[in-house]
């Protein structure tokens, strides 16, 4: 009798860890997963790590996983399209210019940052160590739908991110470091 009761519990505890296993793999199967490249004037370069965009209560979250960057703080933000080519504009040649603007589907036309009233592919500035490794992971508190990012792009710029639209537009990052197209 007692063997089948612990046989009993045990079929449970494995039923019980069967359905963790099971809600895990689903959730893992619900992150979007995004390789950076270099962008450079003739398309996307060489792969410089992954982005992986979890959902979350409190917004999405971004677990970075990049090497090969120049260290100290980068504008990193969501673009409009899903496609990291170059475009030419008065004859030159934008690496990941295809991307097009910071995705603003509010139509707000003003850059304030990943918890200011503006667009809403501002993130938080990516900071990059000393060996040009960012690990960390950073929240996009206004994106509760991540699904509303798929075929768009993720952007990491240059320069820092001021969060504000003076003295230079949009934070003032400058120009396109590293791009990778969200899937759809």
């Amino acid at each position: 009798m007692l063997a089948r009761g612990f046989l009993t519990i045990r079929l449970a505890g494995a039923a019980l860890a069967a359905l963790l296993v099971a809600a895990a793999s689903a959730r893992a199967a619900d992150d979007i997963t995004v390789t950076m490249y270099k962008a450079t004037p003739s398309g996307p370069g060489d792969a410089l790590g992954s982005v992986t965009i979890v959902a979350a209560g409190d917004g999405a979250h971004l677990v970075l996983d990049l090497h090969g960057l120049p260290p100290g703080p980068h504008g990193f933000h969501v673009h409009q399209n899903g496609n990291c080519g170059p475009t030419v504009m008065n004859s030159v040649r934008i690496p990941a210019g295809a991307a097009g603007s910071h995705w603003d589907p509010g139509g707000t036309g003003k850059h304030a940052g990943p918890a200011g009233a503006g667009h809403m592919g501002d993130l938080p500035v990516l900071e990059v160590s000393a060996d040009g490794t960012a690990n960390q992971t950073l929240t996009a508190p206004h994106i509760k739908n991540i699904d509303d990012l798929r075929g768009k792009a993720l952007m990491i710029h240059v320069g820092g991110d001021n969060y504000s639209d003076q003295p230079v537009t949009l934070g003032g990052g400058g120009l396109r470091l590293a791009c990778g197209s969200i899937p759809k």
